[in-house]
């Protein structure tokens, strides 16, 4: 029988004990445990956590701030110095969202309010026979949001290896258990196989990847190096591409996720054309939830020949 595309399960090795590794078990240990929280107290730990992270100062802050001021120039500096100081706040309940996505049990992911709308653009896909590419941004509950959608279909993903063996092998162990597959970043021969096949495919193509893929397109107006994968996947394997939306609702009160229309006409002729319509689409979905996207990551570092650093 023929191996499922994507990544294997990690055998566990002895290595892992290490007392080099020490120091990230306890971080995995204290992960599990937080785990544990109900989700309200979990939440409530994590603006409790934000509110530190506002406040200790980070080299981070000034990368968030450069982000929005590129981004939202028509903010004045209170208004956006306003929007940093949110989305710091953010990083907390991330974190928090980050360890009930991997290691949360799935009694507990039951009991995460959710809502879900636009199936019915995926289940018309599938019935054409067709793959699906669900295209969104790194916000600070991705995780979180692709095992709850994962509660009501098979997906994919696509991942870029974790410094930490440790992490590597509990993270990747923990989304294979709810995941149809994980493909590495670099796995384009494999992921163009599963979405031949039918696959659904969850995918975030919005940071910069500092690869010979790149294109300079808009984002928020600013040229970014975006990558063109989405183009060719669509291409290689036929996919629909849907815009995946999703934020997190005031008031503990949960997740909204929302399936788009697949994309007219995509992919075009041109891989940069397709990567302005993506950034497009990732611009669209963090205009309705700004704080919650990660502003902390040098969207911009890379930039066109003659144009300064911002960093």
């Amino acid at each position: 029988m023929p191996r499922m595309p994507g990544t294997p399960r990690p055998d566990f090795h002895r290595s892992l004990l290490s007392p080099r590794h020490w120091l990230a078990w306890l971080g995995v240990g204290m992960i599990r445990l937080v785990a544990l929280l109900p989700y309200r107290a979990l939440m409530a730990l994590g603006r409790a956590l934000g509110a530190l992270v506002q406040r200790v100062p980070s080299a981070r802050r000034p990368v968030a701030a450069t982000n929005i001021a590129l981004c939202f120039p028509e903010l004045d500096a209170p208004a956006q110095a306003a929007l940093v100081d949110a989305h710091l706040r953010d990083i907390g309940l991330m974190l928090m969202e980050f360890a009930l996505g991997w290691l949360g049990s799935d009694r507990a992911i039951e009991r995460v309010p959710v809502s879900i709308e636009g199936l019915e653009h995926l289940e018309a896909a599938r019935a054409q026979g067709r793959g699906v590419l669900l295209v969104g941004g790194h916000f600070s509950h991705l995780e979180l949001c692709a095992r709850l959608v994962s509660q009501r279909i098979r997906i994919a993903g696509m991942y870029r290896r974790m410094d930490s063996a440790v992490f590597e092998w509990v993270v990747l162990r923990a989304r294979l258990g709810y995941a149809d597959a994980m493909f590495d970043k670099d796995d384009i021969r494999g992921t163009v196989k599963y979405l031949r096949a039918g696959g659904t495919l969850w995918y975030a193509p919005d940071q910069d990847m500092r690869s010979k893929d790149n294109v300079f397109v808009p984002f928020f107006g600013v040229p970014a190096a975006t990558i063109t994968a989405t183009h060719h996947l669509a291409r290689l394997s036929g996919a629909a591409v849907i815009p995946f939306f999703h934020r997190r609702l005031p008031d503990g009160k949960g997740y909204a996720l929302r399936l788009g229309a697949p994309l007219d006409d995509f992919p075009g002729p041109g891989a940069l054309d397709d990567a302005a319509r993506i950034n497009a689409c990732i611009e669209q979905m963090v205009r309705e939830a700004p704080e919650q996207y990660l502003w902390v990551h040098k969207r911009f570092k890379t930039r066109p020949p003659g144009l300064p650093p911002v960093y």
